[in-house]
């Protein structure tokens, strides 16, 4: 059974760096794509980032790119996600998911989620 654990998340203020991590357990991490996705309430997930398999390729929600980074470490099969210059609006549970597709960026194109972790940054 696959199993995805997130942590990192918490109470900051605009303007702080938070990092979050992603650590899978029951499969072999190093062959499946992986992404980070965030819900605020009343609205609908939303796609943060993503990694291929290799860390080689990325890719970006346009509204956190240039303060967003998404890295993986195979070896520890943990992939992370260091959002710097947080703002208000980055509120959101935010979930780490894994994919067998090669470029994965919606939803449904992931196969497996963690249970997400709550980031909360005050004005």
């Amino acid at each position: 059974q696959v199993q995805l654990v997130e942590s990192g998340g918490g109470l900051v203020q605009a303007g702080d760096s938070l990092r979050l991590s992603c650590t899978v357990a029951g499969r072999t991490f190093s062959s499946y794509a992986m992404g980070w996705f965030r819900q605020a309430p009343g609205k609908e997930r939303e796609f943060v980032a993503t990694i291929n398999w290799s860390g080689g390729d990325t890719s970006y929600a346009d509204s956190v790119k240039g303060r967003f980074t998404i890295s993986r470490d195979n070896a520890k099969k943990t992939v992370y996600l260091q959002m710097n210059n947080l703002k208000p609006e980055d509120t959101a549970f935010y979930y780490c998911a894994s994919s067998a597709w090669r470029h994965p960026v919606r939803p449904y194109e992931y196969s497996d989620w963690g249970q997400g972790t709550q980031v909360t940054v005050s004005s």
